[in-house]
Formats: C-alpha cells, structure tokens, sequence
C-alpha cells in the first residue's frame, strides 16, 4: 500500500528532479488489476464516468494462452499535493475493493500537453 509518506518522498523528488513544475496540473496516470478482464471494463467505465480518459487494458502476457493479469490504464489532468494525492490513492484503494478488482496499483505522473 502506498503511503502518504511516499507522497511526501514523490513531490520532494519531483520538486527537486523533475523537468515540470509540480505545483501546477499535471498528467496523472492510475493502475489497476484483475485476472477477469471484464471486470476492469466495467470499472473503467465507472472511472470514465468520474471524467477519467481510459488509455487501456492491457495483457500482462499477451503471449502465453492464458493472460497472467489483465491492466487498466487510466489518466487526467490534475493538480496535487502530498496529501491529495494520498486521498486519491485511497479513494482508489477502496475503489478497487467495491468493485472485487485485484489491486489499485499506483499511478506515474507526467507533465500535461
């Protein structure tokens, strides 16, 4: 579980590191998992209803016969501190319990085109 520690370390690092001036929006991607794929359609749904844009979902092996773990993928725009950031992971964390998902995953960050 990520902790609002992490976040704290996150916008440190990033005020010190990163190419993008973290006080303003940013892109925010989030990651979730299951092993039924349908279930994550249904979820990215809900989340896209939220005014989250779906990137995808994706097959952890897309070689073998049978997918390992099925990715949703899904992004927006939006301004955070340590402790939003943290809310939102635990707004996620609860999400994916309701909806019998596998894991909230996490999120990465990029600047906003």
């Amino acid at each position: 579980m990520i902790t609002k520690e992490d976040m704290v370390e996150l916008f440190a690092d990033m005020k010190q590191n990163a190419p993008w001036d973290s006080s303003k929006p940013l892109l925010w991607g989030y990651f979730f998992a299951d092993p039924t794929k349908s279930k994550l359609e249904g979820a990215s749904a809900q989340l896209k209803a939220k005014g989250y844009q779906v990137v995808g979902i994706y097959d952890s092996k897309p070689e073998a016969e049978t997918p390992a773990l099925w990715w949703l993928h899904v992004e927006k725009v939006e301004k955070h501190t340590a402790d939003t950031l943290h809310a939102r992971n635990q707004e996620f964390y609860k999400f994916a319990e309701e909806h019998q998902l596998e894991s909230y995953d996490g999120m990465d960050v990029g600047p906003a085109t």
